[in-house]
Parts: C-alpha cells; sequence; structure tokens
C-alpha cells in the first residue's frame, strides 16, 4: 500500500469516528514511524458503549472497502480499543484513559 493509500484509508476512518460523534480526532504521521504504521488516528468516546459503537462503525465501513482488522484490543473492557489495519492503526479511548495515557506526547513529531 503506498502512503496516498494509507492516507485515503486514514481518511475513512476519520469518516466514520466522525459519523458516530467520536471526539478530538487526531491523524498522526511520523516518517520515524513508518516501519512501524503510516497513521495513527487517535479519538475519545465519552462511554464504554460509546466506545464500542464507534469500533463497530470502523469495523464495518472499512470491510465494506475490502479491509480486514488485522488485530483488535480492548473490545472487552472498552477503555481503550486499538484497531490495528497495519497501514494505520486507530486508537480509541475514554476521555479519561486517553488524558491519562497522553499517547499523542509519543509522537509530537508527527505532522
Amino acid at each position: 500500500m503506498t502512503i496516498e493509500d494509507s492516507k485515503k484509508l486514514a481518511d475513512d476512518i476519520v469518516k466514520a469516528l466522525e459519523d458516530r460523534k467520536a471526539k478530538n480526532i487526531e491523524i498522526i504521521q511520523s516518517p520515524k514511524l513508518e516501519s512501524v504504521t503510516d497513521y495513527f488516528v487517535v479519538c475519545s468516546g465519552t462511554s464504554s458503549t460509546h466506545l464500542r459503537g464507534i469500533a463497530d462503525l470502523v469495523e464495518e465501513k472499512l470491510e465494506e472497502k475490502g479491509f480486514k482488522c488485522a488485530h483488535l484490543e480492548g473490545y472487552d473492557t472498552a477503555s481503550w480499543i486499538l484497531m490495528d489495519y497495519l497501514d494505520v492503526v486507530v486508537h480509541i479511548f475514554l476521555e479519561s484513559e486517553r488524558e491519562f495515557y497522553n499517547i499523542e506526547r509519543l509522537w509530537k513529531d508527527g505532522r
């Protein structure tokens, strides 16, 4: 997948997040991370139910486009859900968890 394809995938994820009313959506790209993934998409939700709904819609919309989630983590506890689409990794947090872990600081040099 090219970087342009990865960006399109990230944009499709953002559209699904917006449709499910996710909060504080950020797309982070960093050349230093390209060996791991091209983009991280980070957002917040208001409850465990909201987080699961966000994840469900992302999965549904991407499956319609032929993308399968390679790894899903945290869905059962739903305080931090990670969805790995290889070239794009999605982090869906409860607002309090996102504030606590502040993972954006790890990628502060990202674009």
